[in-house]
C-alpha cells in the first residue's frame, strides 16, 4: 500500500492532518524514507533513517499517534516538547491526538527540526560500544 493510499484509507477528517504531518517529517528530515508496513499490530507510516526506525504515523478506532524515537532518547526534547503540547497525550516515545487542536503543525515542525538533528545510528553504535567496552 502507499503512503497516499494509506492517508485516503483514514477517516475524512484525519487525512488533512496526517498527510500534513507526512510532509513535514519528509520535508524536514534528510534522509528519510517513508512506507507503510506493519508495526504493533497495525499499518502505519513508518519512517527510517539509515534503515533505522525513527517516525512512525498510524491512525486507531479514538487517536492518531506519532511515534518519536528523539524524544525516547532524549530527554531534553521529551521535557520541551511535552510542554508545548499541552493537549496531546504525550508518552514517553509517542504523542497521542485527536486533531490540530491538539497536534498544532507550527509546533511540530520545530519537534522534527529538533529531531532530525538526533543520529539515533550513532546512538545505537556508541550503546553496543559502551556493552563490549564495560567490565563484567
Amino acid at each position: 500500500m502507499t503512503i497516499s493510499e494509506f492517508i485516503s484509507k483514514q477517516l475524512p477528517e484525519r487525512q488533512q492532518i496526517l498527510s500534513g504531518i507526512h510532509e513535514i517529517i519528509i520535508k524536514t528530515d534528510p534522509g528519510i524514507k517513508a512506507k507503510v508496513e506493519p508495526m504493533m499490530g497495525k499499518d502505519m507510516i513508518v519512517y527510517n533513517a539509515s534503515g533505522t526506525f525513527k517516525y512512525g504515523l498510524s491512525s486507531v478506532k479514538k487517536y492518531m499517534t506519532l511515534h518519536l524515537m528523539p524524544i525516547y532518547v532524549s530527554a531534553t526534547l521529551y521535557s520541551k516538547y511535552r510542554n508545548l503540547f499541552e493537549a496531546a497525550n504525550f508518552q514517553k516515545g509517542c504523542i497521542n491526538f485527536k486533531n490540530e487542536e491538539e497536534m498544532p503543525l507550527n509546533i511540530l515542525r520545530q519537534l522534527i527540526v529538533d529531531c532530525s538533528k538526533i543520529d539515533l545510528l550513532k546512538i545505537k553504535e556508541d550503546y553496543i560500544k559502551s556493552k563490549k567496552t564495560s567490565p563484567k
